[in-house]
């Protein structure tokens, strides 16, 4: 009896220790999205040594490229691990720009990054279709309200039909151009980014001008900046 009193408390032993030294999954801080009184969302760990603003406009190639280019390390990496806390803010350039971004806040905060990358990445398709339908429409649109003009461009673009297929329902994109609440907001940042900018993409670091304008120039700065 004794022998096996003991086998059971070295056996309950091993497992309290076990237990001890098991580590819980890391947290994928990438899911960790709010708003900002201002209307940008924020992505990523509050308390990131890194915090990075992004100056974005869906209508900018340039913005496009550095999404793609910059998406591995900076939101699956450094996102991700909690090192570097992003939040973005849109420069709006024009209309198609402005209805793109309507869409994607939409969609909610978790489903924004997302879909800012999906906008990003299909660019050149409803550019191109978007642009095209707004110069043979615009003498039919421009005397009506402009969420009502934005709402006929998410269509002709084949922005809306875009979101349907990202699991957004028709009623949902009505809603987007219902009330200029999110309207106001896009407009006061977008003239706010460009009393502070000259062009996108444009970053600050912890509050500072940076970046370059490119991946290959922001990566570095980021790691100075302590973002490991």
């Amino acid at each position: 009896m004794r022998v096996l009193r003991l086998f059971l408390a070295l056996f309950v032993a091993t497992l309290c220790a076990g237990g001890a030294t098991a580590q819980a999954p890391a947290r994928d801080w990438r899911t960790y999205v709010v708003q900002a009184p201002s209307g940008a969302f924020l992505i990523g760990n509050p308390a990131a040594k890194v915090k990075l603003i992004e100056y974005l406009s869906y209508t900018c190639p340039h913005c496009a490229h550095f999404v793609e280019e910059s998406k591995a390390s900076l939101h699956d990496d450094l996102v991700k691990r909690g090192q570097v806390r992003v939040e973005f803010r849109h420069a709006i350039r024009d209309p198609l720009d402005m209805t793109a971004a309507l869409l994607a806040r939409c969609s909610g905060p978790r489903a924004f990054a997302g879909t800012s990358e999906a906008l990003f990445a299909t660019q050149s398709t409803w550019y191109q279709q978007g642009a095209q339908w707004w110069q043979a429409n615009i003498g039919t649109i421009e005397g009506q309200p402009p969420l009502a003009r934005f709402k006929a461009l998410a269509n002709g673009s084949g922005l809306a039909q875009m979101m349907r297929k990202r699991g957004m329902t028709t009623a949902r994109i009505n809603q987007c151009f219902a009330t200029p609440t999110d309207l106001d907001k896009l407009t006061a940042m977008t003239d706010a980014a460009w009393k502070t900018i000259s062009g996108t993409p444009s970053f600050m670091i912890n509050g500072k001008a940076g970046g370059g304008g490119h991946w290959q120039t922001l990566e570095p700065e980021l790691r100075a900046a302590g973002a490991r």
